[in-house]
């Protein structure tokens, strides 16, 4: 019976921290569409093709949920490490705004080496706790970078 409520609230604790980014990553994905103009720019060397975005952000909002559901379900979670998770979070989801509804692409090109800080910050602290979760968020801090690169190139080109 312990064992059962045990996997009960693991399981409630993965689907939560699974679910939060997952959403929030969808309601952006929709406010930005409307705005959203990926077609007509002139693409840097490299940009790929706009269906690859929304499946590459599922499997890295999936990663960043198991990483940060793995430190609660450990009760490794900390006010100082729920910070830094939810802070590069929520800098995660403003950039679409600024790039894509906006159109502000210098700052968008601010706002993700912003990003790119925090995800590596969160990347470290996971890493101390547990270093499975830290190492779960290289693809993430892989992608932000080459986003980066997406985002100056779009810049310069447009």
């Amino acid at each position: 019976m312990y064992t059962i409520i045990l996997g009960d609230y693991v399981f409630k604790i993965y689907f939560k921290s699974i679910l939060i980014p997952l959403i929030l990553g969808t309601i952006i994905g929709f406010i930005t569409s409307t705005g959203m103009n990926y077609k007509s720019l002139t693409k840097p060397f490299g940009a790929p093709p706009g269906i690859i975005f929304p499946i590459v952000w599922t499997i890295l909002y999936i990663l960043m949920g198991i990483s940060y559901g793995k430190l609660q379900a450990n009760n490794l979670n900390s006010p100082d490490l729920k910070k830094v998770y939810y802070k590069q979070l929520i800098i995660n989801l403003i950039w679409p705004i600024i790039f894509f509804t906006l159109k502000f692409r210098f700052i968008a090109l601010l706002w993700i080496i912003l990003l790119l800080i925090s995800v590596l910050e969160m990347i470290i602290t996971f890493y101390k706790k547990d270093h499975l979760a830290g190492l779960l968020q290289i693809p993430y801090f892989i992608w932000v970078l080459y986003a980066t690169y997406l985002n100056l190139g779009f810049y310069l080109l447009n």
